[in-house]
């Protein structure tokens, strides 16, 4: 039996090797400290290579720093860390699709667009209810300062 691959690669049923995620799947601690390993990975290689994994970065360490100014809530801080959180994950989950999308093709095809684009529209449109929340948050503080001024 041959099994026909994308880009007319023929590989026998010798070639491919039957999936057992009983083997796959090994718990214990060396797989968990393993998998740390790696997410950390994809953290040093999204802050190198991503633009925007950067200033999402700073606008969090400047959320951090003006919630310690100010002095926030418990609940605001939560607010700002789920907010801030949320759009770095995404972030993440879209320089994923980016990669597997470069991956599984080299050529520039319109359903290759509409994966990066909407990925990316996904991001966009996190960011901007997180910037919506930091002004909930931080609006009042900011008002307040204004105020005095």
């Amino acid at each position: 039996m041959r099994k026909v691959l994308q880009d007319n690669i023929e590989l026998s049923h010798e070639d491919v090797k039957e999936f057992n995620r009983e083997n796959v799947k090994v718990y214990g601690y060396k797989r968990f400290f393993k998998s740390i390993k790696y997410s950390l990975d994809g953290l040093r290689y999204a802050y190198r290579y991503e633009q925007s994994l950067w200033i999402h970065g700073f606008a969090t360490a400047l959320s951090i720093v003006m919630g310690i100014i100010f002095k926030i809530k418990l609940s605001e801080w939560a607010i700002i860390f789920i907010a801030l959180g949320a759009i770095l994950a995404l972030e993440l989950i879209n320089t994923a699709i980016e990669a597997a999308v470069d991956l599984t093709t080299t050529s520039i095809h319109p359903l290759a667009k509409i994966a990066k684009d909407c990925g990316s529209a996904a991001s966009f449109v996190m960011s901007i209810v997180s910037i919506v929340i930091c002004l909930f948050v931080f609006g009042p503080y900011l008002m307040e300062i204004f105020k005095l001024l």
